[in-house]
């Protein structure tokens, strides 16, 4: 058996409500564990469901349970960042009968100076002979799985990506960016507890320095563009590394949301990021 096989007690995937999960994100094509379902299983979580850290920002903190992060992104429609994409869909997966592995990531890889913690949560699943890189949760990171023995870049519509080997069970995601490769994050082959998930979940979700921590973060990718929401600054970036850019008022942040993230939040929660988001001094 798989790794993501023997794991499914202790990520507790039977609380999954498989039917509730499949309505939200719109699926009502074939389920059977085949690369056809993973790549519309894929596709379809990144367009229904935002990556986010508002609850950070409101003072709620994040859970990683699957229980809370169901109730979150499924039931409640929000979005969530890594930790939360990840634990819903890796669960999926294997309710669904895919082999499904969880690993920590370094983002940025090993190749700065100074190389950062391991904050990222991705996954690969294995279909017969063939294993995926999967990932619902980087903001701007893949549309589709990648193979992941074949080294070759793939395009993902404007965006061109490719998993390169580093070293012995190890292994970097990296994106051609203006006719050169940048590594986005890199993992090694070590078995992901659930335990490491709450652990990495509270380094980034409450120390200081934390990318997370202190700003609010909403990010959606499609075929040609990254439009995030960074504090009160929205901005569209094209594969090009060209960006437009500008300052979003308080008397539309909450249409805005809603429009361009598929993120509601009622009038208090509104008042209350309005309050905690600053705009760039």
């Amino acid at each position: 058996m798989g790794q993501g096989t023997n794991a499914t007690d202790e990520w507790e995937i039977e609380r999954l409500d498989l039917g509730a999960y499949l309505h939200r994100v719109g699926h009502d094509g074939d389920t059977a564990p085949s690369a056809d379902t993973l790549a519309a299983l894929h596709r379809e979580h990144l367009d229904a469901i935002a990556f986010e850290n508002i609850d950070v920002a409101l003072g709620r903190g994040i859970a990683v349970d699957l229980d809370s992060v169901q109730a979150k992104l499924v039931q409640r429609r929000r979005g969530g960042y890594c930790y939360e994409h990840g634990v819903l869909l890796a669960a999926v997966l294997e309710r669904l009968g895919f082999t499904v592995e969880r690993f920590l990531a370094r983002v940025g890889g090993e190749e700065v100076e100074r190389p950062r913690a391991t904050t990222h949560m991705t996954l690969r699943v294995t279909i017969g002979s063939e294993r995926w890189l999967a990932d619902v949760g980087f903001g701007s990171g893949l549309l589709r799985p990648l193979p992941f023995d074949d080294a070759a870049p793939h395009a993902q519509g404007a965006w061109t990506f490719a998993v390169a080997s580093t070293g012995p069970r190890s292994w970097a995601l990296r994106e051609l960016r203006n006719g050169e490769w940048i590594t986005r994050y890199g993992f090694d082959e070590q078995r992901l507890h659930a335990a490491d998930v709450v652990m990495a979940n509270h380094f980034t979700s409450t120390f200081e320095r934390s990318p997370f921590v202190g700003k609010v973060v909403v990010v959606r990718k499609d075929e040609d563009s990254i439009r995030s929401l960074i504090d009160r600054r929205l901005s569209l970036e094209r594969p090009d590394g060209s960006v437009d850019e500008r300052d979003v008022g308080d008397d539309e942040l909450a249409a805005l949301l809603r429009d361009q993230f598929a993120i509601a939040l009622s009038d208090a929660e509104i008042a209350q990021l309005t309050f905690a988001s600053r705009a760039p001094g």
